[in-house]
């Protein structure tokens, strides 16, 4: 009997900041991988950080964004992936942020603030539309769990 290999090595990251029209979910459009497509802010976990700590340092290394808050989602993204044969799980954290500008790194060429409606529609995946749908429902229509808060301050950029 031959097994399917499961992966954790990845983060993904929902930043949200809240407007006068509501809460609004980052998008930013990748160059590299899924080159073309709007996601969240993802990536790899380096050695010897823990998965919180890799998802802070890419939200800053691809938004030079810092949460006001900062949040395990309880959730996790998976997804098969047939080139490697593999499931990846990545485990999702959810950022408040300030309205500070985004300044973009080279694995994006452009950002938007939008509705979390808007970003269901516009990520290319179902596990990403119910990752947001998720995020909605439990961080920003009811008040997020306080066992879920992650204390940051002992991250430094």
């Amino acid at each position: 009997m031959a097994e399917i290999p499961i992966r954790a090595f990845l983060v993904s990251l929902v930043a949200l900041r809240e407007t006068a029209d509501g809460v609004q979910v980052l998008l930013l459009r990748r160059t590299q991988s899924l080159a073309g497509e709007w996601c969240q802010v993802a990536g790899s976990i380096e050695k010897g950080e823990t998965a919180w700590w890799a998802a802070l340092r890419e939200l800053k290394e691809e938004t030079r964004l810092t949460p006001t808050k900062f949040y395990s989602a309880d959730i996790c993204e998976q997804f098969y992936e047939a080139h490697r044969n593999a499931i990846t799980i990545a485990p999702v954290f959810v950022a408040y942020v300030e309205q500070g500008e985004v300044v973009l790194n080279e694995e994006h060429s452009e950002f938007r603030w939008v509705s979390f409606e808007l970003a269901r529609e516009m990520v290319p995946f179902p596990g990403q539309r119910r990752i947001l749908s998720h995020i909605e429902a439990y961080f920003v229509l009811s008040e997020p769990s306080k066992w879920l808060e992650i204390d940051f301050s002992s991250w430094s950029s």
